[in-house]
Parts: structure tokens; sequence; C-alpha cells
């Protein structure tokens, strides 16, 4: 499994409990710092990788799983796409541009998608599930997400 954007590498570390090999790519080595520790203390094996998530990707292979949450760069997305083995699956989910109304999140439209955007990036995977909401954050914060899960057909 591909983590991208991982962070501190929530995502990887609960694939991990579940006995997924993880590979784990962020820019930010503090926070991949924090996740590596994290994996340590749990007896974990995560492969943490400081990329530049906005330059030259080292070649990371294609993997069955690919994670893309609250990470946006359109320039990326055929890197994303082609990082999905045949067979693979695509899970994403990140802000919508009504996100920008609510408050807090982010504010370029450079990191906020567009209504029905989503679906037309993930192209030419095959949508199993796709929505566009806007759901309860806690009890005081809202958030408008789109997300899809999808697979590469198998070669």
């Amino acid at each position: 499994m591909l983590d991208i954007g991982c962070g501190e590498g929530r995502h990887s570390l609960a694939a991990a409990e579940r006995g997924a090999e993880v590979v784990a790519i962020d820019r930010d080595t503090k926070r991949l710092e924090a996740g590596r520790a994290t994996a340590e203390q749990r007896r974990l094996n995560i492969d943490w990788l400081a990329v530049d998530l906005e330059g030259d990707w080292p070649d990371l292979g294609t993997f069955d799983v690919v994670l893309v949450f609250n990470y946006l760069d359109r320039a990326r997305w055929p890197r994303i796409i082609d990082a999905v083995a045949p067979g693979g699956a695509l899970m994403v989910e990140t802000f919508l541009v009504a996100q920008r109304d609510l408050g807090w999140g982010p504010k370029s439209d450079d990191h906020l998608l567009h209504p029905g955007e989503l679906a037309r990036l993930v192209s030419p995977l095959e949508i199993f599930h796709g929505r566009e909401v806007l759901e309860p954050v806690d009890s005081e914060r809202w958030r408008a997400v789109a997300s899809v899960v999808a697979q590469r057909r198998a070669e």
C-alpha cells in the first residue's frame, strides 16, 4: 500500500496493524518522524520516505492500494494513477471549494476540488464509490469533501 501525503501516518498505521506492507510518503520530515516513532512503539514495519511531493518522486513502483487523503496536486494525478497496480484500488478524499466557507481548512483553489472534479481526475480508473458531502467533523465543525474508491481493471 502507498499512502501519499501521509503526515503522521494515521492511515499507514491502521493498514500496517491489519497486516499491509506500507510505503508512506510526505515532505514533512517532522511528521514522518512522529509517525515512525508511533510505528516503532506499536512494532509496525512501515517504509517512511521523505519525498518532495511537488518535485520529482522516486520510482516507487505500483501498489495494490494507493491512499490520498487531504492532499491535492492536480499536476501529480497522472503519477498517482500510474501507481495503482492492475486490479488495484485508489482511495481518495479531500476538500471541496465549499470548505472555504466553513472557516477552516485549505483556502487556495489549488487545494480545493470543484464539484464533479474528482471523478474526472481519477479516470481512467473505474469508480466503485463516490460522494460529495457536507458532514460533521465534531459538534462544532463541518467539512465539505469529495471521496472516491476506484479500481484499475486487471490486465
